[in-house]
Parts: structure tokens; sequence; C-alpha cells
């Protein structure tokens, strides 16, 4: 058989590797730090016109203020709908209305609310190193399946610790992104 038709597809394996760590920057984006930051509204969904809506497309989220997010709703009749959303979306956050734009002061994070997020914060990261050793273990299933088809031991081995390589890499990586944002969490 020829070499081409036994490789492993790396490329691949980085693909959805790199979505994993896509998926934890967007889910630590979420996680609230004290500071003020547009991403922290994103997930929030408006029922605007009969659909689920995200909030930035309502209206223009800004940052002002270390401690202060505002939302310009551009439709005066959903004021009170984004109003309701950002209350019911489990921020901890008390929107104040002021014509069309609703301001969200941030408050300061108590010591409990801290470590509670570091420990959420740990959580996402272990989802992620486990989406990330799930692509180690298909890519694995894959290079068993190439030895079958007549790989040699020394290939397969090769192949083996590339794998575990790149995966080593992003473990690491998603170890990296924890410790910043713990750190980020736990500044006063």
């Amino acid at each position: 058989m020829a070499d081409e038709e036994l490789e492993i597809d790396t490329d691949d394996l980085k693909r959805r590797m790199d979505g994993a760590m896509t998926s934890l920057r967007q889910e630590f984006a979420s996680l609230r730090t004290g500071r003020a930051s547009a991403s922290m509204v994103e997930p929030v969904m408006v029922d605007a016109y009969g659909t689920s809506t995200p909030i930035n497309q309502v209206g223009t989220v800004n940052v002002p203020e270390p401690r202060m997010l505002t939302i310009n709703v551009w439709d005066k009749s959903l004021v009170q709908k984004v109003e309701k959303a950002i209350m019911e979306s489990g921020l901890g956050i008390n929107p104040q209305t002021n014509g069309t734009i609703i301001m969200l002061p941030i408050p300061e994070l108590n010591e409990e609310r801290r470590r509670e997020l570091t420990r959420v914060a740990a959580q996402y990261a272990e989802h992620a190193r486990v989406a990330i050793r799930n692509v180690r273990r298909d890519g694995m299933d894959q290079l068993k399946k190439a030895k079958a088809a007549g790989m040699s031991e020394d290939d397969h081995k090769i192949w083996a610790d590339e794998i575990q390589e790149l995966t080593d890499s992003y473990i690491s990586a998603v170890d990296e992104a924890l410790d910043h944002k713990q750190q980020e969490i736990m500044r006063v």
C-alpha cells in the first residue's frame, strides 16, 4: 500500500482541538471578573419581534467605565424586554434604565463569589480537556485502522508520538488559559 493512504489527518485533529480552545475562550469571556466587558452580555437573548435575538442585535453595547456597561437600545419598544432578559440571565446585575439607555453597574465581587467563579472556570477547562482527549482518541483510532491496513510499526510510533505531542500542547494551553483566568478573577 502507498504511504500517502496511511497518513493521519493531523490538520483535522488540530482544527477540532482549536474548536475546543475557542469554545473555552468564549466560556471564559462570559465569566464575570468584577470588570465590565461587552462579552458578558453576549449570551443574553432578548425576545424581539417574536424571535430570540442576541442582545447586540437590538442595541449598542458599550463599556464607558471599568465598572459600567451600557446598552443603547435602538427600538424604544424593546427596552423593557432587554431589561427583563438581563435580569433573568443570571448575571447578577440589576439594570437601570434611562430612556433607551440601559446601564449595568458591575458590583464588586466578594471573596466567596470569586472562589465560586474560579471553580466554574476550572469546570470549563476540564470540559475543554475532555474534548481535546476525545479528539486524541479519534486520532488514535484512525491510527489503529491504518496499522491494520498495513502501516509499519515505526510509522505507527511516529504518528502516535505526533498525536500525543499535539494533545499535550493543547492541554497545556488549556491549563495556561485557566491559570490566567483564575488570576484575573481573584484580582481585587
